[in-house]
């Protein structure tokens, strides 16, 4: 294939994305995270709107404590290490967050990685091979799906939510002889807004003697007592063996993941996960944001936050639920507007920025087609009146479309 018909196969590619309504548009933030922030236009011209699709849970992505934690360390420590962790790259801000993390999530130990994504990637390759099993949900995220693929377990996969399925594929993987079976699930389900019901899972992972992963990602710092996440929710924190996370959500909102478990796992993956040994450090200023937002979450602030949270949450749903609309999910902020196609859901979301809201339309590959949706968010900075103003304009996009009337 020459350079031209490459060129044109892959101008062809972006035709049919943008006919189907799957372009997805990147907004440009001229202003820090927060619940109301502003857009700058092309022109650089900018406005304010009501933010209703960042994953800013406690509001800690714009705190200036966190962010002066952040300079500070960027003060003292450099912009970035330069290196990977073990080479030279390992600063003593890392060995803190890593400590921090674990000790606040009840494990042994913790390991750093540049992104989550990297993180759930980095897990499986290490730990599984040919002798052994994954029993994965159905809606896991994407990062997990593509750290299964990198291992030669076998794999099994489950309807999420589906408890009889579950049992039907831990009896096949045990069934096939597997040394060890390892049953993975996000603790949030991201794109639907369900929390996986860790207490039902685990019971079954009992039964089978199966390990047990969860990407908490969408849940620390947010969920359960202190902030602990969904196996805290459902008492079963002590169960969970692989616990993965992010600080680029509820805490901080910067960027960086993790993984929570044993100390012999985590000591196997300094070793051993490619993502580890073969990426740049965090920058300090990461780790440093990540330790100030850590101390609030697990904090006395972090319970009136989290409160607040639930509060706006419930506020949301409640209003989009009297107005008519179709919602996904329960119990978690993540308040999933069903739409149904791509086109639907991509105008609205324009319609929507035109009437002061930012929303975002996930459309195929992120959501299976025909289950377009927007993903409506507060955080526990919102006020009232924004939630109020925002259902407000989710009604007035209806009325103004007439697929939707």
């Amino acid at each position: 294939m020459s350079r031209a018909d490459f060129a044109a196969r892959i101008a062809a590619d972006l035709d049919a994305i943008a006919r189907q309504g799957l372009t997805k548009p990147e907004r440009r933030l001229a202003s820090p995270q927060g619940p109301v922030v502003r857009l700058a236009d092309a022109a650089g011209a900018e406005r304010e709107v009501i933010n209703l699709c960042a994953n800013d849970y406690l509001g800690l992505a714009g705190d200036p404590r966190v962010a002066e934690a952040a300079a500070r360390a960027a003060r003292d420590a450099g912009a970035g290490m330069a290196s990977v962790r073990f080479i030279c790259g390992t600063h003593v801000l890392h060995k803190a967050l890593e400590r921090a993390i674990a000790d606040y999530l009840g494990f042994d130990d913790a390991i750093l990685f540049a992104a989550a994504f990297d993180a759930n990637g980095a897990v499986f390759e290490p730990l599984l091979d040919e002798a052994d099993a994954v029993v994965s949900a159905s809606l896991n995220h994407a990062s997990i799906i593509d750290g299964i693929r990198l291992c030669k377990a076998r794999r099994h996969r489950y309807a999420a939510g589906d408890l009889a399925d579950l049992d039907a594929q831990l009896a096949a993987a045990r069934a096939g002889g597997a040394r060890a079976v390892l049953l993975v699930t996000d603790g949030v389900f991201s794109m639907d807004g369900e929390i996986a019901d860790l207490a039902a899972v685990t019971a079954l992972a009992d039964r089978y003697g199966a390990l047990v992963m969860v990407d908490d990602c969408h849940a620390t710092g947010v969920l359960g007592p202190g902030g602990r996440g969904v196996a805290a929710l459902h008492g079963v924190e002590g169960r969970i063996d692989i616990l993965t996370g992010t600080f680029g959500k509820a805490l901080g909102g910067a960027m960086g993941g993790f993984v929570a478990a044993s100390g012999p796992v985590v000591a196997l993956l300094r070793q051993r996960a490619r993502p580890y040994l073969f990426s740049n450090a965090l920058a300090p200023a990461v780790c440093a944001a990540a330790l100030a937002a850590i101390g609030i979450a697990r904090g006395d602030e972090g319970e009136v936050l989290r409160a607040q949270l639930a509060a706006n949450a419930a506020r949301l749903r409640d209003g989009l639920a009297a107005a008519g609309f179709t919602l996904a999910g329960a119990g978690h902020p993540i308040t999933p507007v069903m739409l149904g196609e791509a086109r639907l859901a991509q105008a609205m979301a324009d319609d929507l920025l035109g009437r002061g809201v930012l929303v975002t339309g996930f459309s195929y590959p992120v959501v299976p087609r025909g289950q377009a949706r927007i993903r409506a968010q507060v955080g526990a900075r919102h006020t009232g009146a924004q939630i109020d103003a925002a259902v407000a304009a989710f009604v007035q996009a209806r009325q103004a479309r007439g697929d939707l009337a």
